[in-house]
Formats: C-alpha cells, sequence, structure tokens
C-alpha cells in the first residue's frame, strides 16, 4: 500500500512532499530511499515499493521540493537528464540533510518505528554520507555516491554503520576521488566499502540503459543484509 504525505520540514515553513509504501503488517524498521536528481520517478517508487514487500516502512522524500516540486525524469532521455544537472546546480545539500533529518523525526515520532536507516542513490548517495555523519540515523548506505571525497573531514562524526558501493568506471567520480575515499574510509571502523570493477554511475538503478543486472543484485543483496542486521 503506498500513499502521498507531507512531511513538516525543519527550520523553516512548508512540508517534504514525499512517496511512503507501507508494508503488509507492523513494520520491522524504517527505511528512506534518497532520490537521484531525477527525483521521485518510477525507478524510486519500486525501490521503496520492494522495501516495503521485505517489512519495512519506506519513504523517498522529494528533495527538489522548494524549486522544482513533483519533478520526475528520465535519465535515458537527454533533455531530462540535463534538465536534471540544471537541479543538481540549485540544490544545497546543508537543507537536503535537514529535510534527511525532518524525515527521520516524522518516521519515529507519527510511525512510532525505533531504528530508521537509508538507502541514497547519486546525490542521495551524498546525503546518505552526510546523514550518517551528521544526524543519528541507524544505518546507511549510499551508491555511487558524488562528492563524498570532499566531505571526508566529517568522518569522524560518523558514529553508526555506513556502507558505500563504489563502481569503478564512475564517469561521475573518477579514479583521484574514488581513491580518496578509500583513503579516507577504509579504516573507519563504521564503514564498509565495495568497489564494482568496470560499472558506472547508476548501475543499480531499477530500469533503463543505466542498469547492470548482475552488479545491482549484487549490491542489493549487501544493502539487505547490511540493513536488516543493523535495523533489527
Amino acid at each position: 500500500m503506498f500513499e502521498q504525505v507531507a512531511i513538516p520540514a525543519l527550520n523553516e515553513a512548508g512540508a517534504i512532499p514525499a512517496y511512503l509504501a507501507r508494508p503488509a503488517g507492523t513494520p520491522s524498521a524504517a527505511i528512506i530511499v534518497i532520490p537521484e536528481i531525477f527525483g521521485v520517478n518510477p525507478g524510486i517508487r519500486q525501490k521503496c515499493d520492494k522495501w516495503a514487500e521485505q517489512g519495512y516502512l519506506a519513504v523517498a522524500p522529494d528533495i527538489f521540493w522548494r524549486f522544482a516540486p513533483g519533478v520526475e525524469l528520465n535519465p535515458d532521455v537527454e533533455a531530462e537528464l540535463q534538465e536534471a544537472f540544471g537541479y543538481f546546480g540549485q540544490y544545497d545539500p546543508d537543507k537536503g540533510i535537514y529535510d534527511i533529518e525532518a524525515t527521520i523525526k516524522w518516521l519515529r515520532s507519527v510511525h512510532g518505528v525505533s531504528k530508521v536507516g537509508c538507502a541514497g542513490y547519486c546525490l542521495g548517495g551524498r546525503l546518505a554520507y552526510m546523514a550518517a555523519a551528521r544526524t543519528d540515523i541507524d544505518a546507511s548506505v549510499g551508491y555511487y555516491g558524488v562528492m563524498i571525497d570532499q566531505m571526508l573531514g566529517e568522518s569522524h562524526a560518523i558514529a553508526n554503520p555506513l556502507m558505500l558501493h563504489i563502481p569503478t568506471a564512475d564517469h561521475f567520480v573518477g579514479p583521484e576521488a574514488q581513491a580518496a575515499i578509500h583513503a579516507g574510509l577504509d579504516s573507519h571502523p563504521k564503514v564498509t566499502l565495495h568497489d564494482y570493477v568496470g560499472l558506472d554511475h547508476g548501475f543499480a538503478a531499477e530500469m533503463g540503459d543505466r542498469r547492470n543486472e548482475a552488479g545491482a543484485q549484487l549490491a542489493d543483496a549487501r544493502t539487505t543484509e547490511f540493513l536488516a542486521a543493523n535495523l533489527a
């Protein structure tokens, strides 16, 4: 069962639109699905639905709600890809992490779940890292997160488990950035890194040209196991 909901924003007026998928019974925990730069599109909704099928309360907040509410884009359409890059340029990740914090608080207070995790993709992968460093989220997973190499100074604040999936042929996160991430996080006791040799950005998309079936299944299996262990 799914519905559209509105989550009260922190520190400002307004509410964050979100897609909420409910499990058949009482949820075991909650998972925030943090979108890519393409909005809460069919692929992100499908990820929420899959988490609900596994017994989680799953919510995908509209991270562009301040300036492009309701946008849904297809990365396989060049014009829509370029539109998404424009939104990425407008986006303020510091405000974005307040939205993730608002979602965590809303899940705990309104829905009564004791454990909250997240799985973020692309820009959402960066926000998953930021959530691990800046909020009390119980566990975080980031897929092909961008610009994490520029935020390694925050790694000391990561208190709960974080997993990052890194495709080695990511054309948005190059070899130097990947090396910096490994150098900064390999020894961190709360962080687990997985490399996917030869795979590119977006390999775990639910649908479309970017998906690599074997890589997506491997990464998603690791994510499922990781979140089940840390949200129990």
